[in-house]
């Protein structure tokens, strides 16, 4: 019998329960994402990485750069290219789940952005209906303008909706409060019970939660003109072998 087909609804599930990592202690696993960049454009790609993190455009500053020959997962660096990971807000996910709050993640997409405010959701894929992640198709779209946004504070991000039952407000507020130490800073609204979260509709007792995408610094990659290959939500690593960019 063939295999059934995992949508990302499954992935994002299957590895928000392996994630063990506490904001409160900096330890335990967190989800990566994997890409691939020339090393020739290394420098010019942690400058960029740097900028996005500064001007509030990625969700984390976390980051490990594995050189070419080197392997992780199985998976082993091509000549000639460096392998950065990053964190992936399928750890936000997986925050969630260890506090026992339910949620259902949505999709992913474009938001709007004007005068540094997100305002709404303008192209959204949703998790159950493609076994590829969004953000990832999203990118190679050439949609973004996450370049303008840190200019001036206007033009579109990649971000991601989940919702969460309204009986846990408490609790996913409690969340992002201990995620404000520098691990995760990327999230974009909490929206009310029974109400769109920039603009996309929730079920009913439940709220949304929209976060940066973690692939926002590819995107503004692309935008400069540097190859990036990209894989989202490639696997878990534990967080102590990442470090700030600051530290670099």
């Amino acid at each position: 019998m063939s295999d059934f087909l995992r949508f990302v609804s499954h992935r994002i599930e299957d590895f928000a329960m392996q994630v063990t990592f506490s904001p409160l202690e900096g330890t335990g696993t967190v989800v990566y994402n994997l890409s691939l960049v020339r090393a020739a454009d290394l420098e010019h790609t942690l400058s960029v990485f740097r900028a996005t993190c500064e001007a509030g455009v990625s969700p984390s500053s976390l980051i490990r750069i594995l050189f070419a020959g080197e392997e992780i997962d199985g998976f082993v660096i091509p000549p000639d290219q460096c392998g950065i990971l990053t964190l992936c807000s399928t750890t936000l996910d997986g925050l969630l789940l260890q506090r026992g709050i339910p949620f259902n993640p949505i999709g992913g997409g474009v938001v709007e952005v004007a005068d540094n405010i997100p305002k709404r959701f303008t192209h959204l894929i949703k998790y159950e209906y493609t076994t590829i992640d969004p953000l990832q198709v999203l990118v190679s779209q050439e949609i973004t303008s996450v370049l303008q946004v840190m200019k001036n504070g206007n033009g579109s991000l990649l971000g991601n909706i989940r919702e969460c039952h309204m009986e846990a407000e408490d609790d996913v507020e409690e969340v992002l409060e201990e995620l404000t130490d520098g691990y995760f800073t990327g999230i974009l609204d909490l929206g009310l019970p029974n109400t769109p979260c920039l603009g996309v509709a929730v079920d009913p007792q439940y709220m949304g939660l929209a976060a940066l995408g973690g692939t926002n610094w590819m995107a503004a990659l692309r935008e400069e003109g540097i190859n990036v290959i990209m894989q989202a939500m490639k696997g878990l690593t534990d967080i102590s072998t990442m470090q700030f960019v600051s530290d670099l």
